[in-house]
C-alpha cells in the first residue's frame, strides 16, 4: 500500500479497508442525521413563525373579499393616473423621460395627471 494513502489507528498500526469504509460510514450516518434534525428544526421554527405572523396581522373583511388580481394590481400600482387628450404610449414615453432626466426610478415615481397641451 502506498505510504501517502496509507490510513493508520492511533496506535500507530496501519486500518484495514473494510474498518476504514466502517468508519467512513458511520461519519457520513452522523452527518446526515445532523443535517436531518436542522432540517427539521427549522422546519418547525418555520411554521410557528408563519402562524404568530398570520394572527399578528388581520385582515380587514374588505381586504379579505379582494380578488387575487386586484391584490397583484394594488401591489404594482401607485395610485390612479388621469390621462386628458394624450394616450398610454405616449403617457410612458414622458413618464420614462421624467424619469431618465431626474434620476429617480420609475417605480418611486407618482405621477397623477398627464395632459396633452396644444400650441396656439
Amino acid at each position: 500500500m502506498n505510504p501517502i494513502v496509507e490510513l493508520v489507528t492511533r496506535t500507530g498500526e496501519p486500518l484495514a479497508t473494510g474498518e476504514a469504509f466502517r468508519d467512513a460510514g458511520l461519519v457520513m450516518l452522523v452527518v446526515f442525521a445532523v443535517l436531518f434534525i436542522m432540517y427539521a428544526l427549522i422546519s418547525i421554527a418555520s411554521r410557528i413563525i408563519a402562524a404568530l405572523s398570520k394572527n399578528g396581522s388581520k385582515a380587514s373583511p374588505a381586504q379579505a373579499t379582494a380578488s387575487p388580481a386586484q391584490e397583484a394590481a394594488e401591489d404594482f400600482s401607485s395610485g390612479r393616473l388621469k390621462l386628458t387628450n394624450c394616450s398610454e404610449k405616449n403617457a410612458a414615453i414622458i413618464m420614462a423621460i421624467v424619469s431618465d432626466n431626474t434620476g429617480i426610478p420609475l417605480s418611486e415615481l407618482v405621477f397623477k395627471s398627464i395632459t396633452l397641451v396644444e400650441k396656439k
